[in-house]
């Protein structure tokens, strides 16, 4: 029985350990510094480098239709208004990184994802930025990087 018990206890434990810890707006507001202002922002070359190393996954917040029709082919696509529904679709053991077009979507979307425990940052640059610095040899080398990790599909 003591057996059964310390199985059962342990079992839950992990299960709310993987679960992540969700913060109060007014607290989070509260506890806003000059610190966490740098925390929440990421560059594109950072944004790269993470994802290449499959430390972060890049979350494209835009429409799906906006995602059709062009799109980083390393980014998952969870539109803004379906991330509440989509949460378990990420990892919570890896950076999420926001981002649309400039960074007022991923903005917002990074801020939910923080408050529900999530590590998260927005490409403060924006996929327009990050399409313009993914041209000619730094496209190349970025391919053939994330491919020598990743699996790539068309």
């Amino acid at each position: 029985m003591k057996k059964t018990m310390l199985i059962l206890c342990v079992a839950v434990g992990l299960m709310y350990a993987t679960e992540p810890k969700k913060i109060d707006f007014e607290a989070y507001l509260r506890s806003f510094d000059y610190q966490e202002r740098e925390n929440m922002k990421i560059k594109t070359p950072d944004m790269l480098v993470l994802v290449e190393e499959g430390k972060a996954i890049l979350v494209d917040v835009r429409f799906p239709e906006e995602f059709e029709v062009w799109h980083m082919n390393f980014a998952k696509n969870i539109p803004l208004n379906e991330l509440p529904q989509r949460l378990k679709e990420l990892p919570k053991d890896k950076l999420i990184i926001t981002a649309c077009p400039h960074y007022d979507r991923s903005s917002m979307a990074r801020l939910f994802l923080t408050l529900n425990g999530y590590n998260a940052k927005y490409l403060n640059d924006g996929l327009l930025k990050t399409a313009d610095f993914l041209r000619g040899d730094n496209a190349k080398e970025f391919l053939e990087a994330y491919k020598a990790t990743h699996t790539v599909t068309p």
